[in-house]
């Protein structure tokens, strides 16, 4: 069954709407699996499962001003392409005040979002990778380079990875090197997912915080359809858990690696899920 092409309940028009959603179809660097530009689709489709009202926190989506978009066209264009036109396009959202929120496609379209802002906010990173690879395949807009290039735009202080537990053995030592705050899924599970919060809330002080995911920081059994899935990883708990503490700071999100082929719908899904909690969460905030 075939749903409207917008995410639902996204139906306001872009000048009133307080939230704007858009996609990144883009895959071109991907390693391991090909599929994630197939995902804004298949979320958008997913998010039509969901009833607007929300019993956790009783906020009904209808009442929250949110536009759909739709997709920027980069399907043919190179790594550093892509993300030059989603660095274009967030900044016109932000001259415009609105909270930008992007589907992806693979982990490389962060960093064109990222460029847009201030160079003082901070970035927390939700991952199975660290991401910090100079170059990967002779790319630099790999997705596997993905944070060591927002670390060349935003100060490495102001960057925080948590749910790590993968890594080149030369990356994670020149990440640890150069102080890259990171806290691995092995002692999120053994010390829970509020103390890491706690300590990357505390080295991130009170900035403004950009909040990408990478939905293969989840254990594959959540989430399946990823393009680089890795066991061990946090649960959809944990993930809820980030974007409650994180909601009165932030001011973008976005949720990339989904890769429809690969599973029956699940990991759209839990994607649909996560933009309409952060969309909630932080419109409650700024209406309480």
């Amino acid at each position: 069954m075939n749903f409207p092409d917008y995410f639902a309940d996204a139906d306001s028009n872009l000048n009133e709407a307080d939230f704007v959603i858009f996609g990144v179809p883009y895959d071109k660097t991907s390693s391991f699996r090909y599929g994630a530009s197939k995902a804004p689709t298949e979320i958008r489709q997913a998010s039509w499962n969901f009833e607007t009202f929300d019993l956790k926190t009783g906020v009904d989506f209808r009442d929250i001003k949110v536009h759909d978009y739709g997709n920027i066209d980069v399907k043919n264009e190179s790594p550093e392409t892509m993300v030059k036109k989603v660095r274009e396009f967030t900044s016109i959202l932000l001259e415009k005040n609105k909270f930008p929120i992007a589907l992806g496609g693979e982990h490389s379209i962060t960093l064109g979002i990222i460029q847009a802002f201030p160079k003082d906010i901070a970035v927390l990173s939700l991952d199975a990778h660290i991401d910090f690879r100079q170059k990967y395949e002779d790319e630099p807009f790999n997705h596997a380079c993905v944070l060591r290039r927002v670390a060349d735009q935003i100060n490495i202080r102001n960057i925080a990875v948590l749910g790590i537990r993968s890594a080149e053995k030369e990356e994670f030592e020149d990440a640890k090197k150069q102080n890259l705050f990171h806290i691995d899924s092995f002692t999120i599970r053994e010390t829970g997912i509020k103390q890491a919060l706690d300590e990357a809330k505390n080295h991130l002080e009170n900035k403004r915080v950009y909040l990408t995911l990478d939905i293969d920081v989840l254990d594959p059994a959540y989430a399946p359809g990823t393009s680089t899935p890795e066991p061990f990883g946090l649960t959809s708990f944990d993930i809820l858990r980030c974007i409650e503490s994180l909601s009165p700071q932030l001011i973008g999100f976005d949720v990339v690696e989904v890769c429809p082929p690969y599973d029956n719908g699940e990991t759209a899904l839990l994607a649909a899920r996560f933009v309409r909690c952060v969309i909630e969460r932080v419109w409650l905030k700024h209406h309480n």
